[in-house]
């Protein structure tokens, strides 16, 4: 039995899968042609667009390659390929030859065999997802992958034309013969290029587990959420009413200089011009930040105050959310598995689930106002329609008639998983008391440690600095860290240090004004005061002084992935953490088995360690620098979601269905029965895994007939 049916197809839809994702567009698409290869054998292209009795006699060689074979391998496939075979009642060739029970045999095929998806591959192992990429990545000849021409064929085969374009609608074999002979091999080269590059990308984690997962991400997508289309219409209406009196607004107030609040540049030269008031850019941070000037004139003040209310992104979610709504009323396709291809996490798609705005509203307000929203009075009751809308987001996912969602988050894994990964005992007993109910929480038994005062005495606002540094320093972060997590948090850092200045140790005071006095002459300060930027580095001190277990941690790995890196040994273990180097990859082994990998690892002449990757901002393949902590960082949230998986495949064995992971929270879609609950739930994934007994996990959850921030 020949292991792999390397699988292409070509399709065209009125549909765009970049909008509304690959579920709703294999509901309205035709597959145009069918590329297959057995192994390494020749490859093979079934043009459904030829001749029919030509094109048959191959379908049923396809036919009995899927009979035959014990994996579909696939670029993609898992999220395209797999989805568009799954619904091959649309295929056009049915339609038009009756071959109703052949593509039955093939929905029921590709719904048994495994999928072999190397984008997948590639991301599992640090890898870029697209083919062009891996080519160059690999330098692959030109000849194993879509150039520039090929995907010119793609856009202009596989979509509508603009009107404007040209009168020809559609383009096809019949409107460009020689263009359609140049498409068909330039499809056939996709499978060339997907068998190289799968020979050329490591198989560290192809793994049965791997495996496991990636099914149960496979059932997710295609499960899906049901979504409330009344509240996103309702939404949309609304927002797209606020949006034209906002604009309106803003051309008022600017006498017709500024059009609409969201006309970035024009709206800060017009406030410069006329105001003399001089803005370095417009992130919600530095306006709101200028809002708190009493001196600011009150048409500056409205005009930020619109241009605030126009940054959010409710409608666009909201629009998007029915763009991807199939016919079954839900959306599917909105978990990428291995998306964070650095610590192999899910990635969000297409809606983004796991970018939705924090809600502003309490949950009774919220759901009053999402009743305003769907009656289509939200106006009426709500001075911002905007920030009621953004902050309902979350509700427009429901639970199916009949059903009901049972929600449950794992409690501070990642605080949890770093403490475990160090040995921090005394965080861990901490945990394990707080989950019994005889201590306090975490972020109060923060600040008292480095602070030296007892817990008792920690109020709400020194528990929230205790928050931000726990999570601040947790990775090494200093004084940028501070600042980030303070403005996320609205902690005034001034205001922190007035506070804190005479509880600060006295020797770390005196090296943070060393390391002041050094940061002033690299012209690092970040733009605070001489006493904030002390009292920041001073409390970065205290915070580790309090943990010398995970500032080990930072360390030995360092120390030890350098001692790798140039051979000094050809592996080293750093308490549950393996580390090697195969060729020019370091690896790291996580508790549970699986790798990270860092490609083209190196020890500069500056003796900075780096890697090749993505950057995330530019999208470049380039070197990217890492150390200590942020090694750590990722070896921590990698190994945190192993454990969350672990427990979400356990509940769905239980019968608590997940039909999306947001971070470290699993949304289950149950029966509206009493058999099923969040305390179960909870129970099973926080359940420690085989590979870490001792994990000290806590979950807590909630029911609901509407998706919610608890």
């Amino acid at each position: 039995m020949t292991d792999t049916l390397w699988l292409d197809i070509e399709t065209y839809s009125p549909v765009s899968i970049k909008r509304c994702g690959s579920y709703r567009y294999a509901e309205n698409c035709e597959i145009m042609a069918l590329i297959y290869a057995y192994g390494d054998e020749e490859i093979t292209v079934l043009d459904v667009t030829d001749n029919a009795a030509t094109w048959i006699a191959k379908l049923y060689d396809f036919v009995d390659r899927l009979r035959e074979c014990r994996r579909i391998g696939a670029h993609n496939g898992a999220l395209f390929d797999r989805v568009v075979l799954k619904n091959a009642n649309a295929y056009v060739f049915e339609e038009k030859n009756g071959l109703h029970k052949i593509c039955c045999e093939i929905r029921r095929l590709v719904g048994k065999i495994v999928w072999y998806d190397t984008m997948i591959k590639a991301y599992a192992h640090s890898l870029p997802g697209s083919l062009a990429e891996l080519s160059a990545i690999f330098n692959l000849p030109e000849d194993t992958a879509k150039d520039k021409e090929g995907r010119t064929l793609v856009n202009l085969f596989c979509k509508p034309r603009r009107e404007t374009v040209s009168k020809i609608r559609r383009a096809t074999r019949d409107t460009h013969p020689e263009l359609w002979k140049k498409f068909m091999e330039y499809a056939r080269m996709d499978v060339v290029a997907m068998r190289t590059i799968d020979k050329l990308i490591p198989s560290w984690n192809v793994s049965k587990s791997e495996q496991e997962f990636q099914l149960l991400d496979q059932r997710m997508n295609d499960r899906g959420f049901y979504i409330d289309h009344l509240l996103a219409e309702g939404a949309i209406s609304a927002l797209t009413a606020e949006t034209a009196a906002r604009n309106s607004r803003t051309e008022c107030l600017t006498s017709g200089a500024v059009s609409a609040a969201t006309q970035r540049d024009r709206l800060l030269k017009y406030l410069i011009c006329m105001w003399g008031v001089e803005l370095p850019d417009m992130q919600k941070s530095t306006l709101t930040r200028r809002l708190e000037d009493p001196d600011l004139p009150e048409p500056v003040r409205e005009l930020i105050r619109v241009r605030l209310q126009s940054a959010g992104t409710s409608t666009k979610k909201y629009e998007r959310i029915l763009d991807i709504a199939c016919a079954d009323g839900r959306a599917h396709g909105t978990m990428q598995f291995h998306g964070a291809w650095r610590t192999g996490r899910q990635g969000g798609r297409l809606f983004q689930p796991h970018n939705l705005p924090r809600p502003s509203f309490s949950s009774d307000e919220i759901n009053t106002g999402i009743d305003a929203i769907t009656a289509r009075c939200v106006g009426l009751l709500y001075p911002s329609v905007v920030d009621i809308c953004a902050s309902a987001l979350r509700g427009v996912i429901i639970a199916a008639p009949g059903n009901k969602l049972i929600v449950a988050d794992e409690s501070s894994i990642e605080g949890r998983g770093l403490a475990w990964l160090a040995g921090e005992e005394w965080k861990l007993r901490a945990y394990r008391d707080y989950d019994s109910g005889v201590s306090h929480d975490m972020y109060v038994l923060t600040y008292a440690r480095a602070f030296n005062v007892p817990p008792e005495t920690v109020d709400s606002s020194k528990r929230k600095l205790g928050k931000v540094l726990e999570l601040a320093y947790g990775y090494g972060g200093g004084v940028g860290a501070s600042i980030t997590f303070a403005n996320g948090y609205g902690i005034d850092l001034d205001q922190m240090a007035d506070s804190v200045w005479a509880t600060l140790d006295p020797e770390s005071v005196d090296d943070a004004e060393i390391f002041y006095q050094y940061s002033v002459k690299m012209r690092k300060t970040y733009g605070l005061s001489e006493k904030t930027f002390i009292a920041c580095d001073a409390i970065k001190r205290m915070w580790r002084g309090a943990n010398p277990r995970t500032v080990d941690l930072w360390k030995s790995l360092e120390i030890h992935i350098r001692a790798v890196i140039r051979g000094d040994y050809p592996t080293a273990s750093v308490g549950h953490i393996g580390i090697d180097k195969t060729g020019s990859w370091l690896r790291i082994r996580l508790p549970s088995g699986r790798y990270l990998q860092y490609p083209g690892i190196k020890i500069s002449s500056e003796k900075e360690i780096s890697y090749l990757g993505q950057n995330i901002y530019s999208k470049q393949w380039c070197r990217i620098k890492t150390y200590g902590g942020k090694l750590a960082e990722n070896i921590t949230q990698a190994m945190c979601y192993d454990y969350f998986i672990a427990g979400v495949r356990r509940a769905e064995k239980c019968g608590y269905l997940p039909v999306l992971l947001v971070h470290d929270e699993m949304v289950a879609e149950v029966p509206d029965s009493s058999v099923y609950t969040a305390d179960e739930l909870c129970k099973l994934i926080s359940a420690p895994p085989e590979w870490a007994p001792d994990f000290p996990g806590a979950a807590a959850g909630f029911e609901a007939y509407r998706y919610r921030k608890e």
